[in-house]
């Protein structure tokens, strides 16, 4: 089997070498066709692998002497970083020495580098980020996540095109159900951008449009796909990922609180157990920034290193399924 060369950009977000490393050498010991570029300070993740066990043949070091922080203005970040961890791993990509980029940085910076170095695909305004959320089907698709506070009714069609040719490709569904975002199922709720996009959307005879959904339809099983702004989508997740972390706190809290809960804990703890891990959001890491010419997938920036490998995994698995071509296709591109 070929292998498959990811660059992960090893220094930016929150926890930088700390989530990297243990994610880039568990996802090397679990994936016998993987080679992965690591970028970033060369002394420094030297230091961080000794010890590591891994197939050494599978992993290269690029060093890059500076890195991306996570306030860094966007526009200034192309100017003064290109010797960033970020920045170079993208030109990897671009110069074809590696099928995919991840990184755990700053969201603008990374999405203005990506349009800069990779280029946008032609016709598309500007690239989503899309990731999955837990849902009663298994995960809804989301986007766009944050790379665009304000959208109009174009790029909501657009977003919508690309998420549904994620679905399909990564999940074999042959016609994903799409929604958009809104404060209501009524055709006249919501802002004239949503309004507009739901009937360009409702005219795409390649699309299977199922109407606006509120923000409770994202755990259904009713759709596959849901579209909105990145102002509302960021928040949205947010609020996904902070809600499953206090069900899961106030779950231990209560069991802990007495002797009778204490014992009905301990004989729950396999479903506990099971329940914690279906909506812990490191499952869900990864979201792949949709519409540039090559496949850069964004984790959260404060991932740690199970979340972390689970972008890396997202990132093998679109170069796998060749998502790239597959949303050309969907755009005609």
């Amino acid at each position: 089997m070929a292998s498959l060369r990811l660059a992960v950009d090893a220094m930016s977000g929150d926890h930088g070498l700390r989530s990297s490393i243990p994610a880039t050498v568990s996802a090397l010991n679990l994936n016998s066709d993987l080679h992965i570029l690591l970028v970033g300070d060369k002394p420094s993740i030297t230091l961080a692998l000794a010890g590591e066990k891994f197939d050494s043949s599978r992993l290269s070091v690029q060093h890059a002497p500076d890195v991306v922080a996570m306030d860094d203005q966007p526009s200034r970040t192309l100017r003064t970083r290109k010797s960033s961890s970020m920045y170079l791993a993208l030109e990897l990509l671009r110069d074809g020495q590696v099928s995919a980029v991840v990184s755990a940085g700053n969201t603008g910076a990374l999405v203005a580098m990506s349009c800069v170095v990779l280029k946008r695909l032609p016709g598309i305004k500007r690239p989503a980020i899309c990731a999955p959320v837990p849902a009663l089907n298994g995960y809804t698709y989301l986007l766009d996540l944050g790379a665009n506070i304000d959208c109009d009714a174009q790029q909501l069609h657009q977003f919508a095109q690309m998420g549904s040719a994620l679905c399909r490709v990564l999940d074999g569904r042959a016609a994903p159900r799409l929604a958009l975002l809104n404060i209501g199922s009524e055709l006249t709720k919501g802002t004239a951008a949503v309004r507009d996009a739901a009937v360009r959307i409702a005219a795409d005879a390649k699309l299977n449009y199922c109407g606006f959904v509120e923000g409770g339809d994202l755990f259904s099983a009713d759709v596959d796909v849901v579209v909105c702004d990145g102002f509302a989508g960021n928040v949205a997740l947010k609020v996904c990922e902070g809600t499953a972390s206090f069900i899961a706190s106030q779950l231990r809290a209560r069991f802990k609180k007495t002797v009778y809960g204490m014992l009905v804990g301990f004989l729950a703890r396999p479903i506990i157990a099971a329940f914690q891990r279906d909506i812990n959001p490191d499952r869900y890491n990864g979201a792949a920034l949709l519409g540039l010419k090559g496949v850069v997938i964004k984790a959260h920036g404060g991932s740690a290193a199970l979340g972390f490998q689970s972008a890396i995994r997202q990132a093998a698995s679109a170069v796998r399924y060749d998502l790239q071509v597959q949303i050309e296709k969907q755009l005609e591109i």
